[in-house]
């Protein structure tokens, strides 16, 4: 007879977006429900480009959420960024890692980097006190298809800051496609990549369902087919170099819908009842705990946590507004739950 249940060592997020404000306010206790720690995005207005900022941002995130909770900050990268400030928010233990954004990659993106090269002496420091690298891998040309971008920053941009920078630990985030997967298993011990939930459910149809659909709409851009099920195998295929990353990115519901509706799916309420239903389809969930709970840590050499989290093979339907945004898998029933504490 199948488990019912599933318990885990408590996973973490290595890759949110808990916005600021009355949205921070919302959204942030839905991560913090299940996650012990989480990768905090930067790319606020402003950015958090100082240690200052950062430092302010994380006081605002504890505020907010549960005392078990630990955000781990990062660094908004500039054409301008400072390496001793890099340098000295790391030392202080305020930044973990630092975020690469190519400039209009994504939202908030246009403070980001117009050019690789211009934060080489960052990347230099980041390499010499063991500071992950943190990229949005897409390049931003208008020339190239929105649906190639990632698989051209991999062959432009990415090869090159690998040869360059060996001991530079990266994490390409939120892969997407056949060519990430690929080239993350076959790199070197250095090059880790994070895996969302809905990048493992959705292929680009699903922005087009019977009509346009701007919740499915999210950057890096869902994919074909075939590039889903090659992220599903590698996310499944319990390989250490690839773990938990939600991306999870929230917006208002008014944002979303309009003429030019913000990218970002946000699936923090059922994030682990989604990845478990992907883990348990792939004959997979022997390695569910590997991929949520111990190789992001191992990768950014922290400690595993202590605790646990249990799911039950009970229903759990996703209301169609959560805060005021629509969740990812809205209306829609998940085979697992997470128990009560």
């Amino acid at each position: 007879m199948t488990s019912q249940t599933l318990t885990i060592r408590r996973p973490d997020d290595w890759h949110v977006h808990l916005r600021d404000g009355d949205m921070l306010k919302a959204v942030a206790p839905y991560t913090a429900r299940q996650f012990a720690r989480a990768i905090v995005m930067p790319n606020l207005t402003p950015p958090v480009t100082t240690v200052e900022l950062a430092a302010a941002y994380r006081d605002r995130i504890t505020a907010v959420t549960a005392s078990g909770f630990t955000p781990l900050m990062t660094c908004y990268l500039t054409d301008q960024a400072d390496p001793g400030e890099i340098e000295s928010g790391h030392v202080e233990g305020v930044w973990v890692a630092a975020k690469l954004y190519p400039a209009n990659a994504t939202t908030n993106s246009v403070l980001g980097v117009t050019d690789i090269r211009n934060i080489y002496p960052a990347l230099e420091t980041m390499q010499r006190i063991g500071m992950p690298l943190l990229i949005h891998g897409e390049v931003t040309d208008p020339d190239i298809d929105i649906f190639d971008r990632e698989a051209v920053f991999i062959d432009r941009v990415l090869q090159r800051l690998i040869g360059d920078f060996p001991e530079l630990k990266v994490v390409l985030e939120h892969i997407t496609t056949e060519e990430a997967a690929g080239f993350v298993a076959s790199a070197g011990p250095n090059l880790a990549a994070t895996v969302t939930p809905h990048h493992l459910l959705i292929n680009r149809n699903a922005l087009f369902a019977g009509g346009l659909r701007p919740h499915a709409y999210c950057l890096p851009v869902a994919k074909r087919e075939r590039h889903r099920l090659a992220v599903r195998r590698a996310a499944t295929s319990g390989s250490p170099k690839f773990f938990l990353g939600t991306d999870s990115a929230p917006h208002a519901r008014h944002a979303k819908e309009s003429s030019c509706g913000c990218a970002g799916i946000f699936n923090a309420p059922f994030a682990l009842e989604s990845y478990a239903g992907v883990f348990e389809e792939e004959g997979a969930l022997d390695r569910f705990e590997a991929f949520a709970s111990e190789h992001g840590p191992r990768f950014y050499g922290l400690a595993l946590n202590e605790g646990t989290i249990t799911l039950e093979r009970r229903e759990a339907l996703v209301p169609e507004d959560v805060a005021g945004v629509s969740p990812f898998h809205a209306g829609e029933t998940l085979r697992w739950s997470v128990a009560a504490a």
